[in-house]
């Protein structure tokens, strides 16, 4: 099959070559090692690090003025177009509503509805303050007028 070489050439014999085979096919089929599927770090998280904030999907990050801004436009808008839009179908089924008064009758509730939102938003109840003492306590409850008048300023306050 083969033409016999020596050994000391560095080529195998067909025991070896035989064996070698055997040893590399046992190889590619031995079973893999075991590998976990997940692995969960349980160090703790550094408070802080160099890798600056990355935005997440959605809306993108603002003040919270800036969000309810934008929440407050969004809604106005969204009202906006609904009055438009009940508007111009009472015109167009009436076929004689005028204009002006459609603007006026369906303006009014919206208006109305946006005072008394931005009314209701700014109204808070008073808060509720509670004192605990111990040992004997003075309370002070003089008012301080003061009065700043005059190009350079003059500060005068009043008990």
């Amino acid at each position: 099959m083969y033409p016999e070489t020596s050994p000391s050439a560095g080529q195998m014999t067909d025991d070896e070559a035989a064996a070698e085979a055997r040893r590399i096919i046992a190889e590619a089929y031995r079973p893999a090692p075991e590998t976990p599927a997940a692995y969960r770090d349980e160090t703790a998280l550094p408070a802080y690090g160099t890798t600056p904030p990355v935005a997440q999907p959605g809306r993108p990050p603002m003040s919270q003025g800036a969000t309810d801004a934008s929440v407050l436009m969004l809604a106005g808008g969204a009202s906006a177009s609904m009055v438009g839009l009940a508007s111009a179908v009472v015109m167009y089924v009436s076929q004689y509503a005028d204009p002006a008064v459609c603007a006026i009758v369906f303006g009014a509730p919206t208006a109305l509805v946006l005072a008394l939102a931005r009314l209701a938003k700014r109204a808070k109840p008073a808060p509720t303050v509670h004192h605990h003492y111990k040992g004997p306590v003075h309370q002070d409850q003089r008012n301080v007028t003061t009065t700043t008048r005059g190009v350079w300023a003059k500060t005068t306050n009043q008990h």
